[in-house]
């Protein structure tokens, strides 16, 4: 890694990426939530919403109509991140329309996260947050060369597809050349409890599979997030999961990013 020119990110102590081999497994729902339970334990938190093609941090954070202070400084123009519920935010949403999709190809993609990194004042910051795209593409390959992280957390759900493509993920992690530690697994949509029947779990997407990948993967299973219905309303409004009446699911964000910490 030393091959590559790393970017300065001056105050940024140890930046951490959340990853997933496939979308749809709750990827930015775990960032996000990530970074809320941190900044409640006193910590000092960026999140970077590194999902060029599909912003949703701002949507998840309920600022997706805010716009970033821009001003120039030492010749470059500079951001200031949007803050809210403690968190230092930096998103490409914030700087295109709800309905634009961006038609980039990969140079052009990786140049745009670069700038994101490099141009906005972070401050002090003990931990950084990166949500990633869901894959391996450009987007990854350019923030683990130029940034120097502390690991990578890998989000998964419990099903063997899925599974497959988290196996694939974390390869790309660990290769050799890249050498990214991981720091564990989380595992989303782990089971269902209908809220009639609180002591009832049913397991829609199989049982244990982030246990499992965390073995073959020589890690940790950092956690197990149930399905829960106002995890994705409270998303949908813009409020974390300490807004919402099932106390448990804000239990399992504490205990994951102590496991960090």
């Amino acid at each position: 890694m030393n091959a590559f020119e790393k970017i300065s990110l001056p105050g940024v102590k140890n930046i951490i990426v959340v990853a997933s081999g496939k979308g749809g497994v709750g990827k930015s729902t775990v960032s996000s939530n990530l970074a809320v339970a941190l900044a409640r334990q006193g910590y000092r938190i960026a999140l970077v919403d590194a999902d060029i093609y599909g912003p949703s941090v701002p949507r998840m954070f309920g600022i997706e109509n805010m716009k970033p202070e821009v001003r120039a400084e030492d010749g470059r123009e500079v951001l200031t991140p949007i803050e809210k519920f403690g968190v230092k935010i930096m998103s490409i949403g914030f700087f295109v329309e709800r309905n634009q999709g961006l038609i980039w190809r990969g140079p052009m993609a990786a140049n745009a996260i670069t700038q994101l990194f490099e141009n906005t004042l972070w401050g002090d910051t003990d931990y950084m947050i990166v949500d990633f795209p869901p894959g391996t593409g450009d987007i990854q390959l350019t923030t683990v060369q130029k940034l120097d992280l502390h690991g990578v957390v890998l989000v998964t759900t419990p099903q063997e597809i899925a599974l497959n493509d988290a196996r694939k993920a974390a390869s790309m992690f660990t290769n050799h050349e890249l050498g990214v530690p991981l720091l564990g697994i989380a595992e989303n949509m782990s089971w269902f409890t209908p809220a009639a029947h609180p002591d009832e779990k049913y397991y829609l997407f199989g049982k244990d599979g982030g246990k499992k990948l965390a073995s073959e993967l020589h890690t940790r299973l950092l956690g197990q997030i149930p399905m829960v219905a106002e995890i994705g309303i409270a998303a949908e409004d813009g409020r974390p999961v300490y807004n919402i009446s099932d106390s448990s699911i804000a239990e399992v964000f504490d205990r994951i990013a102590g496991q960090l910490i």
